[in-house]
């Protein structure tokens, strides 16, 4: 017998290739030991309900989709740059910012000078935003510590939030952020500590299922980007990386040519770089946040990852410097105005996509038998409302591992039909 059954519902399985958004009206899903058992037309249940779950939810025509996936977040770190953000919209330059001890090296000493505890408690609010508007899996990395201990620290962090609350954490080890400051000239030696100490301690204690790199001309080049790279595939880990956001590196293309899970940002990618990542099968994680908070006016090639067959993904960038953002569904009807994907890519960017970029399309992103039974139910008439409203969050329930974790959001309750 499954565990639950929930009838009365629309689904938007968000399985490729059929109807918009993989609609199934008149739908039913059921449950059992965390994972959907059953997910279809109700027609098609093999029995009735009441002999096939211990209980039955009515949704009354609400929408499920998969839980929400934020695949690219620097959720854990210390401290907070507002007073950075007053200055530079008071004209301070970026020079000017770094003499006041801003920039991403405050976002370091604050984050070495917390503890685990000081670290999780901080993080909590922000994890507990997402997770009232559907978020079901985030991804966490580090790169605020730039030392083995911190770096550590920071993954053991993220570890905790997923023992804390009701969310799958996948954690990303980003040594290679930026340098630190007392290797200041000598990125090299700090790549060197990268490899030979920082990444190997968070493989060991497994704290880590990616790797990622920030390549870019502020941050670390194509050669030492491929050496994290390689030592990451000598521990087992697969790649992701910070690619092509100012200028365009040629990262994308290095990162496909190690099977990269991802490659994010992407406003400068050129046509050798998206060929490379649809070859290898890598996604492309656009992040509206960071290109909003920036004011940035490059737009990502969204059109030639669409007719390359490059997947899209869509995230936050939680962070404290450029994108200080929680809201996953903001970021939908970012991607849809600035980028110009549609509600149905947008949607697929937090849900199927978002999940390949973790490498976890096998078990989430899709509402399909067998799969992680982690759902997101809306007080919606469409899918599309997701991407066209603002400031408004519509979820009616949260399931993780098959369990309510949340019901009736901060949205309107229940609406009217």
């Amino acid at each position: 017998m499954w565990d639950s059954l929930w009838t009365g519902a629309r689904l938007a399985t968000m399985v490729a290739g059929g109807a918009p958004y993989g609609a199934v009206e008149n739908g039913a899903l059921g449950v059992a030991q965390g994972r959907i058992a059953f997910c279809g037309p109700a027609a098609e249940l093999p029995a009735g309900p009441g002999a096939l779950a211990r209980e039955t939810h009515d949704l009354e025509g609400r929408w499920i989709t998969p839980g929400l996936i934020d695949c690219h977040t620097h959720l854990v770190y210390g401290g907070d740059r507002a007073g950075e953000f007053e200055m530079r919209l008071e004209g301070a330059s970026y020079e000017q910012l770094l003499e006041a001890g801003g920039g991403i090296l405050s976002t370091v000493r604050a984050t070495r000078e917390a503890s685990q505890d000081e670290l999780v408690a901080a993080s909590l609010p922000r994890l507990d935003a997402m997770l009232a508007e559907g978020v079901t899996t985030v991804e966490i990395k580090s790169g605020y510590g730039l030392d083995v201990a911190t770096e550590t620290e920071m993954l053991r962090a993220a570890r905790r939030l997923g023992e804390l609350r009701p969310v799958t954490v996948a954690t990303t080890f980003l040594g290679a952020h930026a340098l630190p400051p007392e290797f200041k000239g000598r990125a090299d030696d700090y790549i060197d500590l990268v490899c030979d100490e920082a990444l190997p301690a968070a493989a060991s204690e497994e704290l880590a299922d990616a790797v990622d790199v920030f390549c870019e001309r502020v941050a670390f080049d194509l050669g030492q980007t491929e050496r994290v790279f390689r030592r990451a595939r000598e521990l087992g880990l697969p790649v992701k990386l910070h690619a092509e956001q100012l200028s365009d590196m040629g990262g994308a293309a290095l990162a496909a040519r190690y099977g990269a899970l991802s490659c994010d940002h992407l406003e400068f990618l050129s046509e050798e770089g998206a060929q490379a990542m649809a070859e290898a099968g890598t996604v492309a994680v656009l992040l509206p946040g960071a290109f909003y908070f920036l004011r940035d006016t490059h737009v990502p090639p969204v059109e030639l990852l669409r007719r390359l067959g490059v997947p899209i993904a869509v995230s936050t960038d939680c962070n404290p410097g450029s994108s200080p953002a929680t809201s996953l569904l903001l970021m939908l009807s970012m991607a849809a105005t600035f980028f110009r994907l549609t509600p149905e890519e947008a949607l697929a960017g937090v849900t199927r996509e978002a999940a390949r970029a973790l490498g976890m399309a096998a078990e989430r992103g899709t509402l399909e038998a067998g799969k992680a039974a982690d759902l997101a139910v809306w007080d919606i008439e469409r899918p599309a409302e997701l991407a066209y409203r603002i400031g408004f969050n519509p979820l009616y329930a949260a399931v993780q591992a098959g369990r309510v974790a949340r019901v009736e959001g901060s949205g309107g309750g229940p609406s009217s039909r």
